[in-house]
């Protein structure tokens, strides 16, 4: 076994790999850029090396920062988590050619499964069943558009070079593939330097499934069972499980031969996933769609059905060890459910927020496992992926770990940060999800009213009993968890904040405070009659004669109050004084939905726009946002190519160039998102 191993990458996963090497007595190094100096996982590890900017191209991606610093502090295996390098054949080659391990499969095998046409032409000769599509690899637009028309519309659109949702597109008729080709080479050669694209056909109604894959170098491969990862948002991975609901004995013991065989037909070593793609109405029939070589993000709802620890076996397996187990050792117990934390807005199309974690609070308890890599006080920047955390639920039936996960989920909150915490909740309880009657699609069916999340007259007291307990002498600069101890501490001065019942003289006396709540300001009268803060920081808010619980934390640096109850996570802003709401008179604004850069600019100042034309790309947190036009005028742009651009930054005006009162139309622009990625 190994001494010391380095981690070429950040976040949970960097915790994961940590946690586990501990445990086997070896020593760790962490990277890490400017962004991450004070992250969680820098200070988790024996010893840090930064390797630059927050740029991941001059960090994490940088293959000779990241040999150079494992052979400064004696490593002698990498492990690169997933996304990066994980799947980058010259890393791997890299670290061969340096004397190190790499913890994971050889340059080839990489190499072969990471460019999807040849992954298929590989497994094919290996009796695993494909989707029809293009075979050829560099395909012009000219012969993808006419391949189209024999594989029969509608198509997907997928780059050879990378997954997690990257490039991928669905087009349903022949005149809008020439446009989805364009966005789709133009996002795989951002994302992985290489703008091949291939086609397939578009399975009706499909589910993925995919099965988890060890091998080591000595000829053996095993497969530890499949998870269902149908529930997905453009591709993107939400909530993940095993085993599935929708394999029967006999289908599950073919689909793992299949994968078993897909490993071998490249000499694979190290952990893998192999992902099918099954079509709801027909369980038995399954294709190949892609080999992932690495550790999936999904990796832990394996190892909560079969009690392995699949770190400990790529540590093994790159070691030269034989695998510890047979086939006939695994065994699924139970059924375990995934659920993707990230920093985004489900109400704003899903864009990413970020922010900075005011607390992190997440629960514990039987069947609960939480990885997670964000600690209180830390920033969520738009430079990286936005998942911020995993919350995985098991128990001895599926039911039973949806009902964990759902009461797990509702102990948890991020202030500060906007997350997909409580959408998660809705999707779980849906009644075809908790029917096990799944697909891909799913969630982009879901209307407007499922993905909104408006906070209840409930939340706003308590959101006025927290800015009345914040009125004492120093109690508005509380940033955090409002508590008895820190009101106390803080020297807030109000009764609200003493953990004992409140009275006054007037019984008609209801104290008002102004908010902003979901964008709107609202002048709201209290009606708490009671309020208690226990020794835990749960306050007990007394509303017309029933009690209810929450936490409360907030954010002096922009006066936000964040109310974390069983009806979910809400944030009010107290109102300053002479601040309007009202965008600004001289046209309808184009703004930056979220902090990124901008990619491109479709127009120019002075255009005639009509509503909806797209005017700037903004990317953030690996995602390309297309902004379009309010409303139709002629645009002024002060949005410039390779910018870097705040929230809610003017990034063009549109003004009525025919009224002839001047009027404008005053709502901001809207964004289009393409396909949501991970580094997955």
């Amino acid at each position: 076994m190994f001494d010391t191993i380095l981690i070429a990458n950040r976040g949970e996963i960097a915790l994961r790999v940590i946690r586990t090497a501990k445990r086997l007595g070896i020593r760790t190094v962490a990277v890490y850029s400017d962004a991450d100096a004070h992250a969680a996982h820098v200070r988790a590890a024996d010893t840090a090396v930064r390797l630059g900017p927050a740029q991941a191209s001059e960090s994490y991606l940088d293959i000779d920062k990241v040999i150079a610093a494992a052979k400064a502090t004696g490593a002698e295996a990498i492990h690169p988590g997933y996304g990066f390098l994980s799947e980058n054949a010259d890393f791997s080659a890299a670290c061969d050619a340096a004397g190190i391990v790499f913890l994971g499969p050889g340059p080839e095998a990489i190499r072969t499964m990471g460019d999807k046409i040849t992954a298929k032409q590989a497994v094919s000769a290996h009796g695993v069943p494909l989707v029809p599509g293009t075979k050829d690899a560099g395909s012009s637009d000219e012969a993808l558009i006419a391949a189209a028309e024999d594989i029969g519309f509608p198509v997907l659109i997928k780059p050879s070079a990378g997954g997690g949702g990257k490039g991928m597109h669905a087009v349903f008729e022949p005149s809008e593939l020439p446009a989805a080709l364009k966005t789709a080479r133009r996002e795989a050669a951002n994302s992985f330097g290489d703008d091949t694209l291939f086609l397939e056909r578009l399975v009706a109604t499909p589910r993925h499934i995919e099965v988890q894959v060890m091998a080591d170098a000595h000829g053996n491969v095993i497969h530890l069972g499949e998870r269902e990862c149908s529930l997905q948002r453009r591709h993107q991975k939400v909530i993940e499980e095993a085993p599935s609901a929708l394999l029967d004995d006999e289908t599950r013991a073919r689909i793992g031969e299949a994968a078993i065989e897909t490993a071998r037909s490249v000499g694979y070593r190290g952990a893998g996933t192999v992902e099918f793609i099954v079509g709801a109405d027909r369980p038995d029939e399954f294709f190949f769609m892609e080999m992932n070589t690495r550790l999936q993000v999904e990796h832990p709802v394996t190892e909560e059905v079969t009690g392995v620890d699949l770190v400990e076996l790529q540590l093994r397996v790159g070691a030269g060890e034989e695998l510890p187990l047979s086939q006939d050792d695994i065994t699924l117990t139970g059924h375990s459910v995934e659920a993707r934390i990230y920093a985004e807005d489900p109400a704003r199309g899903f864009l990413p927020t970020g922010g900075r974690a005011i607390d992190v609070v997440f629960p514990d308890g039987e069947g609960i496992r939480v990885d997670a890599g964000l600690d209180a006080g830390q920033a969520v920047a738009s430079d990286y992926d936005p998942m911020i955390a995993k919350l995985i639920a098991t128990g001895p039936d599926r039911a039973t770990a949806l009902d964990r996960l759902d009461a797990a989920l509702a102990a948890s909150a991020v202030p500060g940060i906007v997350t997909n915490i409580d959408f998660l909740r809705t999707l779980i309880t849906l009644p075809e999800v908790a029917a096990g009657d799944l697909d891909t699609s799913l969630i982009d069916r879901l209307g407007e009213d499922e993905l909104a999340h408006t906070a209840t007259d409930i939340d706003r007291q308590f959101a006025v009993a927290a800015v009345l307990a914040t009125q004492g002498r120093a109690g508005a600069e509380i940033t955090g968890e409002l508590t008895a101890d820190t009101l106390a501490k803080a020297g807030a001065a109000s009764a609200w904040a003493q953990p004992r019942t409140f009275r006054t003289s007037r019984p008609d006396f209801r104290p008002t405070v102004d908010l902003t709540v979901d964008g709107k300001s609202a002048h709201v009268e209290s009606r708490v009659d009671d309020v208690v803060v226990d020794d835990d920081g749960i306050w007990h808010v007394l509303v017309d004669g029933v009690q209810h619980t929450g936490r409360v934390f907030s954010d002096a640096r922009d006066r936000t109050i964040w109310v974390a109850g069983d009806r979910g996570i809400h944030v009010f802003t107290r109102t300053q004084a002479d601040t309007s709401l009202t965008p600004g008179e001289g046209g309808a604004e184009v703004l930056a939905p979220m902090p990124g850069s901008v990619v491109e600019v479709r127009v120019d100042s002075g255009d005639h726009v009509e509503a909806g034309d797209p005017i700037v790309v903004v990317e953030a947190m690996k995602m390309e946002h297309v902004l379009t036009a309010p409303a139709a005028g002629t645009v002024t742009v002060t949005a410039v190519p390779g910018a870097q651009v705040a929230l809610d930054e003017v990034l063009a005006t549109v003004v009525d160039d025919t009224a002839d009162t001047g009027d404008t139309a005053d709502s901001p622009g809207t964004a289009d998102t393409a396909p949501a990625n991970t580094d997955r």
